[in-house]
């Protein structure tokens, strides 16, 4: 039977795990930041070295842009749909609908287009770097390059890291002006709003400034998913169970990057465009 003693000392002894525990979590966390830190300097300093390899470049460019293009088309076209018709829904209420069409075009380019697209190639590309990567990293594929006088870095995240930084601005490009179609054939024809007024408003409220702010964040998104996604190709251990957690990592903390980036980097754009 529990006294009245040892009920305190075992809720002392649980809450010092439980501070341990988050002690544990923080240095992990520190530390990951660290090494990710690292990475990235290591990758500016090989970005600049030669041989530069553009055929993996193209290779990467090929994977992350071309192959994203059929889930951008989708994804845009139906998200510029599905905004016009709820935007439209809530400006009839107090009869400013005929400023559906800029404002989608504003929502697009300044947060829809850079944010959909950066989680779409996280999920998408960013998973497969790492999945790439940890599977030669488990085969010791990755000791044979350096073996051979190859820093793994400069042909594996190097390529994949600079095509990233290209690709995901093109593909929010891409997904803001299918998006815009999708938003002026639902607002023209199921939401009959004439197709003049449409457009003089789109005129009148978008700006060049908001679609660079858009695409300043596409390639911040880019950079970082690439960085990330390799970062954690290179840390794979223990086989096909590492490369799946690599890859569930990758994903996971790209995702939060650019859900986190994007706040802060909406704080700054916004004073400086």
């Amino acid at each position: 039977m529990l006294t009245k003693d040892g009920i305190i000392k075992s809720i002392k002894h649980g809450f010092i795990e439980w501070v341990e525990s988050i002690g544990a979590s923080i240095n992990e966390s520190v530390k990951g930041l660290g090494n990710i830190v690292l990475f990235t300097v290591n990758f500016f300093y090989w970005v600049f070295k030669r041989p530069f390899r553009l055929h993996l470049l193209v290779d990467q460019l090929f994977f992350i842009g071309n192959k994203s293009i059929l889930i951008i088309l989708l994804a845009g076209s139906f998200t510029g749909m599905v905004f016009a018709t709820q935007t439209y829904f809530g400006f009839k209420l107090i009869n400013v609908d005929s400023l559906v069409g800029a404002i989608t075009a504003i929502g697009l380019a300044k947060e829809l287009a850079p944010v959909l697209t950066g989680l779409i190639v996280a999920g998408r590309a960013g998973s497969a770097m790492a999945a790439q990567i940890g599977t030669m990293k488990v085969t010791e594929q990755v000791d044979a390059l350096e073996v051979m006088g190859i820093n793994s870095i400069q042909y594996l995240a190097v390529p994949r890291i600079v095509a990233g930084t290209i690709a995901v601005p093109m593909l929010s490009a891409i997904f803001l002006y299918i998006g815009n179609v999708g938003s002026y054939l639902v607002g023209t024809t199921s939401l009959m709003i004439d197709e003049a007024i449409f457009f003089s408003k789109l005129s009148e409220f978008m700006h060049v400034a908001d679609i660079w702010q858009g695409i300043i964040k596409a390639t911040v998104f880019g950079f970082v998913i690439s960085v990330i996604g390799t970062y954690f190709g290179f840390q794979v251990e223990k086989g096909a169970e590492g490369v799946g957690r690599g890859t569930n990592l990758a994903v996971i903390w790209g995702m939060i990057s650019v859900l986190i980036l994007d706040y802060f980097l909406t704080v700054v754009l916004v004073r400086i465009l």
